[in-house]
């Protein structure tokens, strides 16, 4: 089992940027895929991005060159820095691990979520 605690959301202006960080239990994140996904309010969970085991990052259209996934692994954490934050980017944000090392749509466990509301 991997727990996940994702913690970094908040209120923001557009234009603003903010860091959400998710730290992983267990000795072996190294070897998961990782990701975050997000559910706007009255819509399905959508994929924003992931990053292999080996490092290799994928990105959903919406917000390539805004968000920057990363992951350190000697903490056991996993980071998506969002900047240029729009108001369609409010949502509430998911992280999640996947068995799969390899895999770019990680499924296999999820954080409890980390609301992010871009307003002015």
């Amino acid at each position: 089992q991997v727990q996940l605690v994702e913690s970094g959301g908040g209120l923001v202006q557009p234009g603003g940027s903010l860091r959400l960080s998710c730290a992983a239990s267990g000795s072996i994140f190294r070897i998961y895929a990782m990701g975050w996904y997000r559910q706007p309010p009255g819509k399905q969970r959508e994929l924003v991005a992931s990053i292999t085991s080996g490092g290799t990052t994928n990105y959903a259209d919406s917000v390539k060159g805004r968000f920057t996934i990363s992951r350190d692994n000697a903490k056991n954490t996993v980071y998506l820095q969002m900047d240029s934050l729009k108001p369609e980017d409010t949502a509430v944000y998911y992280c999640c691990a996947d068995h799969d090392g390899w895999s770019t749509v990680p499924s296999d466990y999820w954080g409890q979520g980390t609301q992010v509301t871009v307003s002015s």
